[in-house]
């Protein structure tokens, strides 16, 4: 098994991997690409996203600056947008379904490290003779018609249902049931989304 299928299979993996270094180098230079780039330049921005993230619908908006670890683990889905400041350290799958919404600020991160230092911390390969370290990760997902508001980070793992609202600077750790609406540190189902939450009944915005 190669060191990025174990990488995606969520084991311990080596991340200083020759393939890992050249894709995930190659991602960075491509994210730092995309955001020395303007708003008017969209086919430049187009060309980089597809290279970035080949696995993106259609109409995907990324405002920028954004910054991925590898890009090619990563899926949005159709009409999907994502404000100033997105970060995906996809070691896993990171996948973002249709109609998202992302705010400021939201970092999306599949990696994980060992609790232990002993574990954790860098040694000397001798069978490579180079320095590396432990690394493993979990998925991410990101279903259907969800809005991720400002300063929110999702935590490896963890899987939101379709229709939710997450509020802003929460810190998601479990996964959120379809159509509701949570917030906090750690973040908490509060209430679901129902019709009377209707924009038509809100009639001091109208």
């Amino acid at each position: 098994m190669t060191e990025y299928n174990k990488m995606i299979e969520g084991k311990i993996y080596d991340p200083n991997d020759a393939y890992l270094l050249k894709i995930r180098s190659q991602a960075h230079r491509l994210s730092k690409q995309y955001n020395d780039t303007t708003e008017e330049e969209t086919i430049k921005r187009k060309e980089i996203l597809d290279e970035l993230i080949p696995n993106k619908g259609e109409n995907v908006y990324l405002q920028g600056p954004i910054y991925f670890d590898y890009g090619i683990n990563t899926t949005i889905g159709n009409n999907s947008y994502a404000n100033f400041n997105l970060t995906v350290l996809d070691v896993c799958k990171v996948n973002i379904g249709n109609n998202v919404f992302i705010g400021p600020n939201v970092s999306l991160h599949t990696a994980l490290h060992p609790l232990r230092y002993q574990d954790r911390n860098q040694y000397f390969d001798s069978n490579k003779n180079y320095i590396t370290d432990k690394e493993y990760g979990k998925p991410i997902t990101i279903k259907d018609n969800c809005w991720i508001a400002g300063n929110v980070t999702i935590c490896a793992g963890v899987t939101i249902n379709e229709g939710c609202v997450i509020g802003a600077g929460s810190v998601v750790t479990k996964d959120i049931e379809a159509n509701s609406l949570a917030f906090g540190n750690p973040c908490r189902v509060r209430r679901k989304i129902s019709e009377e939450d209707r924009i038509e009944l809100k009639k001091e915005l109208l």
